[in-house]
């Protein structure tokens, strides 16, 4: 690309927000995510993308960097290649995402600053309430610094459209209102009218507007997190959400407003797909407990900081 083009990238992407912002990707993570040089660099530096100076190093914001690789347009970058590879599987038949499918489901929580032995508490999955199963369960006892929770999860699919003419009109309008998905970190994506003030979306984010929109026409809607599966190989965490909406039929229904948003950005035909996303579930996802804007999981050691957690799902053979 030319230092034009990438100009013109910078100047598309809202950046992160200080006050959200995590500036510890080196330099040579630009090189290799974005496949940049480093006057390359500098033109984006000089287009605004955020850094910090640290003995002579620049250090950037993750989802500054993917937001930017996702609109590149090069075709080539390290996050356009993962989001084509992660969302191949909306062009196909979506017979497949309506079978039953096991997961190997483990979850790392970290207690950053922890004060001490207590006991853990994750959101845990929620996959019986919408027809799955949850086995072979092991949940860590009270402890320190870490702990893992492991269970074998076992999701399936099933076509349940919107019916309400209000909610499917809500749900379009929120898609054709243009706001732009970026990579957002999970606690901006929590303050939601922060977000969509920038003219931008993301999967928490959207599903908060939206849980409000529904109960402001009147329908009983939350804001649910989860998980995402299947996402190389279990190798990277993907936070999720969508909303769970109780339509006029008095079925509880499910809206990943996110999914439908992103598989509109691929070639080919992703409108079976897309339409799955409104009101019917998938074997990909995994629901938990936790509400939109929560945390998924806690330690009671008094800390007051947050958990870090990091899920490890593989699909089952």
């Amino acid at each position: 690309m030319t230092g034009a083009s990438w100009k013109k990238v910078a100047d598309s992407i809202e950046f992160i927000p200080v006050e959200y912002s995590t500036r510890n990707q080196h330099e040579s993570v630009v090189r290799e995510m974005l496949g940049c040089d480093t006057a390359e660099i500098d033109i984006l530096v000089e287009a605004g993308l955020p850094f910090e100076d640290r003995f002579g190093i620049r250090y950037f914001d993750a989802n500054d960097l993917y937001n930017l690789g996702m609109y590149s347009g090069k075709g080539t970058t390290q996050p356009e290649l993962a989001f084509r590879m992660l969302f191949r599987f909306a062009g196909r038949p979506v017979d497949d995402l309506l079978r039953e499918k096991s997961w190997e489901f483990r979850v790392r929580m970290e207690c950053v600053g922890c004060a001490g032995v207590a006991p853990w508490r994750l959101e845990e999955p929620d996959a019986v309430r919408f027809g799955g199963r949850i086995t072979d369960v092991a949940a860590p006892a009270p402890g320190s610094g870490s702990a893992q929770y492991a269970a074998t999860v076992t999701t399936t699919g099933a076509r349940t459209p919107l019916i309400s003419p209000v909610l499917r009109q809500l749900v379009h309008d929120y898609l054709d209102a243009g706001y732009r998905w970026q990579m957002i970190p999970v606690p901006m994506q929590a303050d939601h009218r922060s977000v969509h003030a920038l003219g931008v979306t993301s999967c928490i984010a959207a599903s908060l507007f939206l849980a409000e929109r529904f109960r402001a026409a009147g329908f009983r809607a939350e804001a649910k997190r989860g998980w995402f599966c299947g996402v190389l190989g279990g190798a990277l965490d993907l936070p999720h959400a969508c909303v769970e909406v109780e339509d006029e039929d008095g079925a509880l229904r499910t809206v990943d407003i996110a999914k439908a948003q992103l598989a509109a950005r691929l070639p080919g035909n992703t409108e079976a797909f897309r339409e799955l996303c409104l009101g019917s579930i998938y074997n990909k996802v995994i629901p938990s407990l936790a509400s939109g804007n929560a945390a998924l999981a806690h330690h009671e050691c008094g800390s007051g900081l947050p958990v870090q957690v990091h899920a490890d799902i593989r699909a089952m053979r």
